[in-house]
């Protein structure tokens, strides 16, 4: 900084009430940071109308040279929604219950080091998904994985963080299957009787299990999972599966990979994008966006893929 005047631009830190904690804290710690690297300092606070595009837009409109997102996967969907197509990189300090796109991108999960990160960290294009119009930066999906999603209590979020996706999945996964019609890249139909299809740019599940181990949100390509287990049982081997980032197909679970996805059912099912659920339908159509946003990762850190099994 010289005479006063901020040498790197403006940081705008963006951040969802109702999901960072200590707020004040990090309002301190953010605009101590900025001041110390050279960069004036903005906050701008959520609402519950607006997961944080407006923020985002009112801090481009002030002429933001970062935008750091305080907030869990939602803010961070809605902040890149905005940046996509832009060359203001978007940071992440991860404050939500999954933090998917943060774990999937290496980011530390403490304040001090998430915020370092915004302010010293290296710019790496990231894919994005196109659903609907939609930008999706993790993983959208239709059938029980958004029912899972909408059954969440929030306020068992708040509390637990990933657990309380998993307390509310024993009441959605003995729901009947449904048919879905899947053309990848648009090739011949798939038909599949499955309780969910999810499209993913990054590969994890809350909790950080990687149900497509292949996936990196930066490689150009989705992956895709059609989940169809048979009762508890095939359930309890899906999820064994994940744990151990598993690439064994079957019925019960199968992974491809494409650049469209066209997903059909039947009749209408609840759909979710990175983890917040839009209005239910029967189609989820996906593209792949590629490099569509620069993000800020550890200068060491690159979006890393699942591990191999053992």
């Amino acid at each position: 900084m010289m005479g006063g005047v901020p040498s790197n631009g403006l940081a705008a830190l963006v951040v969802n009430g109702a999901r960072a904690r200590r707020v004040a804290g990090l309002r301190d710690a953010f605009t101590a940071m900025a001041a110390a690297r050279g960069y004036a300092a903005s906050v701008l606070m959520t609402n519950p109308a607006d997961g944080g595009e407006e923020a985002t837009r009112m801090a481009l409109a002030d002429g933001a040279t970062v935008v750091i997102a305080a907030g869990g996967d939602g803010t961070v969907r809605a902040c890149a929604q905005v940046l996509a197509g832009t060359s203001v990189p978007l940071a992440i300090v991860p404050a939500g219950s999954a933090n998917l796109t943060a774990r999937a991108l290496g980011l530390p999960g403490g304040l001090a080091a998430a915020l370092a990160v915004g302010f010293t960290g290296t710019d790496r294009p990231l894919d994005l998904i196109s659903v609907d119009g939609l930008a999706c930066v993790a993983m959208a999906g239709i059938g029980v994985d958004a029912a899972v999603v909408g059954a969440t209590s929030e306020q068992l979020k708040r509390r637990t963080g990933w657990p309380a996706y998993a307390a509310a999945s024993f009441r959605q996964l003995l729901a009947p299957p449904a048919e879905f019609t899947i053309s990848l890249d648009g090739g011949p139909p798939l038909i599949r009787r499955a309780c969910s299809v999810v499209v993913g740019n990054t590969g994890l599940l809350p909790g950080g299990f990687p149900i497509l181990p292949d996936a990196r949100p930066d490689d150009g390509i989705l992956d895709v999972g059609v989940l169809a287990p048979a009762g508890l049982a095939g359930w309890v081997s899906v999820g064994y599966r994940a744990v151990l980032a598993s690439r064994r197909d079957d019925a019960q679970l199968e992974r491809f990979r494409a650049r469209t996805v066209e997903v059909r059912a039947t009749g209408p099912l609840p759909r979710q994008v990175d983890g917040e659920v839009i209005s239910p339908g029967r189609d989820l159509s996906a593209c792949v966006r590629p490099g569509a946003l620069r993000v800020r990762v550890t200068a060491q850190g690159r979006p890393r893929r699942g591990p191999r099994p053992g």
